[in-house]
């Protein structure tokens, strides 16, 4: 039988979510768990790939097993077995032809900045030092629908075969984030969402980069729109650090 699971956790500790042969990762921590529990090499296949020290509010992996689990209990012994930073908000069964990775048909992404020097959201917010144009940033952000072929955003070298995504939503927002700011220290907060059925390696943080030029006034938004058109990596920004950026949403049509 085939069961989906439903995680979260933070990634500052780990090398990502792909098992590394050098470095610890969730999968690998994850998988780790369950075979114990179980009593069998059990292999796990998440969502996505997140990148060394980004976060998940929500990933979602599947696993198969020859028995009939009692996923209560099994989500019960995880999260009293697995590190603090990984907890397990639920398992249960789906048909076999259900995948945690082709099946689903949407991601969502957050990303974090904030504008004054806070002890509190260093760990999951950027600080950023410099003023920013949002509204010209959400413009060039609203161009990012217009277009399928996303290689400037994208690390090369890669093993995937396509660099088309279909993004559906890309939005600035001011937020607010209670007990942990207040004005004057880091009490500024964006956030950046965007939603796409897939992404590449690297991409949300090369677009984020690439939309801070546009805010610093260094680019504008039709040369924003160019730098997608040339699909070439050296003319987008850099990318920006990965521990402000969460996965925070995985769809699967019901």
């Amino acid at each position: 039988m085939r069961y989906f699971i439903q995680l979260s956790y933070d990634g500052t500790a780990y090398h990502g979510w792909q098992i590394q042969p050098n470095g610890v990762s969730v999968q690998e921590t994850l998988q780790k768990g369950l075979s114990t529990i179980l009593r069998q090499p059990v292999e796990v296949v998440g969502a996505g790939r997140t990148d060394a020290g980004v976060h998940a509010r929500m990933m979602v992996a599947h696993m198969d097993s020859a028995d009939v689990l009692d996923t209560s209990q099994l989500c019960y012994k995880l999260n009293k077995l697995l590190p603090p930073d990984i907890a397990v908000q639920r398992i249960w069964p789906v048909t076999d032809d259900m995948h945690a990775r082709f099946s689903a048909t949407s991601r969502t992404y957050h990303y974090h900045i904030h504008m004054n020097k806070s002890p509190f959201l260093r760990h999951y917010s950027w600080q950023v030092n410099y003023p920013l144009d949002f509204e010209k940033m959400n413009e060039a952000a609203r161009r990012l629908l217009d277009y399928e072929d996303f290689t400037s955003f994208s690390k090369t070298q890669t093993d995937t075969k396509t660099n088309i995504c279909h993004i559906t939503e890309a939005r600035w927002e001011k937020v607010t984030t209670p007990f942990l700011t207040s004005e004057g220290q880091g009490g500024e907060s964006w956030m950046f969402t965007i939603t796409a059925n897939r992404f590449l390696r690297n991409m949300v943080r090369a677009i984020v980069g690439t939309l801070m030029e546009v805010g610093r006034g260094r680019m504008s938004v039709e040369e924003f729109c160019q730098v997608i058109e040339r699909k070439d990596r050296c003319s987008a920004g850099e990318s920006v650090p990965g521990h402000a950026l969460f996965l925070v949403d995985v769809g699967y049509n019901a």
